[in-house]
């Protein structure tokens, strides 16, 4: 149910007009067992992570079309009760371009000390 959830948000959060919702990407969907809840992760689809405005402004946005978003996906699944969203910054992904980062800087300065 988890992955169909996911589908249907992402499908929905392509159409909507908000600004802040542009490149907003669900990178995982975790359900309650009795599909009550469902806690939605969220990142931005850019290389670079967004700062820490960007971030606040993305989850205000996806708050604010928090209803609509459940409504709709409620439909789309066919559940008796619509689960209620909770959207949280996936912080993965960041964390992953910045060792990236570090180990890109490491290598540099290898190759520096070796030519000089």
């Amino acid at each position: 149910m988890a992955a169909r959830v996911r589908e249907e948000l992402a499908a929905l959060l392509r159409d909507m007009a908000d600004p802040r919702l542009h490149g907003v990407l669900i990178s995982r969907v975790e359900m309650t067992d009795d599909l009550q809840a469902a806690r939605i992760f969220v990142r931005h689809e850019l290389g670079a992570s967004p700062g820490e405005p960007e971030r606040r402004s993305m989850l205000k946005g996806l708050e604010a079309a928090g209803g609509r978003l459940r409504r709709d996906v409620g439909k789309a699944v066919q559940l008796r009760r619509a689960p209620e969203l909770k959207f949280i910054y996936d912080t993965g992904q960041d964390s992953a371009y910045r060792v990236e980062e570090i180990l890109h800087e490491i290598r540099m300065d290898d190759e520096r000390r070796q030519k000089g």
